[in-house]
């Protein structure tokens, strides 16, 4: 392992890019997921110790977090992307002594938003939580991390300039244990033991993100020693032709980041107007109360939210693996890297997103009961939410190529485009459809977002949509029949267990997701198309599975 990092290094190895990109979204694919997984099921014993009070805690932790999440953008001010972007760009052209430089100016940076931003998180939660008391210490609970958080990601960023993943994806997952770890234990003492309020235990697991911080500094400062004598004479052997002062560099990486800011924030910006607009456009709609109308919000923006999160994590490992490859393509002016890289993001992409998000939705009925409780409105929103994602994780993927080749103005422009229309047709869209209103702008507003931003690359790189298409359509044809024999293991198990409890969720779950995904690694290994989208190690796989091909 030591020497595979190690390797990650030296950017101008003769691994070419898709390899390179396979590797880094290994990394990134493995140690997001995990980090979802594990941020999702803490969910089990966290709703299980609030009882009855779990969806009004679901709809609290959700409100806070959701402006916990602008405040975290507005902080990190989109510097790690930009510093990844950047120092794989100088590395692209030996100068790893800017890129040296850079990461140090980028702490300055990071630093100074940080506190920032904590400062007015902090003073400003009255104003923010929106006449709920409630919010108010869950928001204050918030600040401590936000001031770390940007330094921390922004270590990140730099080890990813170098394309060197792997600090990326288990600082990652130790940050996710260490919250989760903490936020079980604080609510289980609250609640048990003591017999407190459930708000003080949705303070405390909010409180859990700058403990999770904590957690990632120590492996990130970790592995920043055991790379420092490489990284040293890697810049010691630097071409040093370019010269640039402490302020151009600065500049530049605010410069960058400043789109970073608002494209990284694109889902919290959704989920903000969905926060500020749900509950007044629907105290027009229907006569319902305030704790109603908090357990209906909890359906989409949190319960629902969670576990599309944990599909939409796969298009964000792409997403940040591809950033620093096309940065690197841009430096060197090679037009076929970036056209091939571009393709390469989106079949894999493809290859990922399609059957998960249709196994989320074949499944919907016992992996929500598992998490929360059998609820029929949970679970039609669940399966809605499932397909959504597909689109915002395309946003998330074809956002990040457009960062990775300059093209910040375009992908501003197009997303503020598609915030319109979130905006012009949420009302509309909650009065017909009520909780299921949001969801459905969003769709909207994010289709359109994906296809003027693929537009604009295919105008630009010519992209062979011709040659995708045979890949794209047996993807979706297997996709869909993974989502046709999950689906019909979890009716034909209902049809003789009852929907509602967990055992029997857990019962049909087992089957149905084995069968599904068994049947299309099946199909992917049996059509070579898994060769051509992971490289041609598959064929061992396919030998041991006796899979004739």
């Amino acid at each position: 392992m030591a020497k595979q990092q190690s390797s990650a290094l030296k950017v101008g190895s003769k691994r070419d890019a898709q390899s390179k990109m396979l590797s880094g979204s290994a990394w990134m694919t493995a140690g997001s997921i995990f980090s979802r997984i594990l941020g999702a099921i803490y969910i089990i014993p966290w709703v299980t110790w609030l009882g009855s009070n779990s969806d009004q805690a679901n709809a609290l932790f959700a409100k806070g977090y959701n402006i916990y999440s602008l405040f975290l953008m507005a902080a990190t001010a989109g510097v790690p992307s930009a510093i990844s972007k950047l120092v794989a760009h100088y590395n692209a052209l030996n100068e790893y002594g800017v890129g040296r430089r850079l990461y140090r100016h980028g702490i300055y940076v990071s630093a100074l938003t940080g506190l920032v931003c904590a400062l007015v998180l902090y003073f400003g939660a009255g104003i923010l939580a929106n006449g709920d008391p409630n919010v108010v210490p869950v928001l204050r609970s918030l600040t401590l991390a936000v001031l770390i958080i940007p330094t921390m990601s922004l270590t990140r960023g730099f080890f990813q300039g170098y394309q060197n993943m792997a600090p990326s994806a288990i600082s990652q997952f130790v940050e996710q244990l260490f919250r989760v770890i903490y936020m079980l234990g604080a609510t289980y003492l609250i609640m048990k033991p003591m017999h407190g309020r459930w708000q003080d235990a949705v303070t405390q697991s909010t409180f859990a993100a700058f403990i999770g911080a904590i957690g990632s500094f120590l492996i990130l400062g970790f592995y920043h020693m055991k790379n420092r004598a490489e990284m040293n004479a890697l810049v010691a052997q630097s071409n040093d032709e370019v010269s640039i002062s402490s302020w151009s560099l600065i500049s530049n990486i605010i410069k960058q980041a400043i789109p970073f800011i608002i494209i990284g924030a694109a889902t919290s910006i959704l989920q903000i107007i969905d926060q500020y607009t749900f509950f007044p456009a629907m105290k027009q709609v229907v006569h319902l109360t305030s704790y109603q109308l908090n357990s209906l919000y909890a359906l989409f923006s949190f319960n629902a939210n969670k576990l599309i999160m944990i599909i939409i994590s796969l298009a964000s490992a792409l997403a940040t693996t591809v950033i620093p490859l096309l940065s690197g393509a841009r430096a060197r002016d090679d037009v076929r890297s970036i056209r091939e890289q571009i393709a390469n993001v989106l079949m894999l992409f493809y290859f990922v997103m399609m059957p998960a998000s249709l196994g989320l939705a074949a499944v919907a009925q016992p992996i929500y009961t598992i998490f929360y409780r059998y609820s029929a409105a949970g679970t039609t929103i669940l399966i809605f939410n499932a397909f959504i994602g597909i689109l915002l994780g395309l946003l998330t993927v074809v956002s990040a190529v457009m960062q990775g080749i300059s093209e910040n103005t375009k992908t501003l422009k197009y997303l503020g485009i598609g915030l319109v229309i979130k905006m012009v047709i949420q009302f509309p869209a909650i009065w017909l459809f009520q909780t299921m209103g949001p969801l459905l702008a969003t769709g909207i507003s994010m289709a359109i977002t994906d296809y003027l931003i693929i537009h604009s690359l295919n105008v630009e790189f010519q992209l062979p949509f011709k040659k995708m298409s045979k890949p794209t359509n047996q993807i979706l044809v297997y996709s869909l029949i993974t989502f046709v024999v999950a689906k019909a293991v979890v009716s034909g198990a209902y049809l003789v267990l009852a929907p509602g409890g967990r055992f029997a969720a857990f019962v049909v779950i087992i089957p149905a997701v084995a069968l599904g995904a068994g049947i299309y690694v099946y199909l992917m290994l049996r059509s070579h198309l898994a060769d051509k989208l992971l490289g041609a190690r598959v064929a061992g796989l396919r030998r041991r599975l006796h899979i004739k091909g």
